[in-house]
């Protein structure tokens, strides 16, 4: 039982971090700043990617959502 209450709260930390991450760079991106929406974008990859590698997400879905995100952002740089 402590085990199980100890790694839920890992896993919430590592999940929220994941979803605080892709959050800021989407904010980053309809504000149009491309400079913190790849810095932003740099934070969620790394997040993405641990949260697949602890078995939190499957890695198609961390690699699904980089796509999206990195599509969104490479949209936002050739507007301009």
């Amino acid at each position: 039982m402590r085990v199980t209450t100890r790694k839920t709260v890992i896993n919430k930390k590592i999940k929220g971090t994941v979803k605080s991450t892709t959050k800021k760079t989407l904010e980053a991106i309809t504000n149009s700043d491309a400079k913190s929406a790849t810095e932003e974008y740099k934070k969620a990859q790394k997040a993405l990617d641990k949260a697949a590698q602890k078995g939190l997400i499957k890695k198609n879905t961390a690699a699904r959502k980089k796509s999206r995100l990195n599509k969104k952002i490479k949209e936002l740089v050739t507007k301009k």
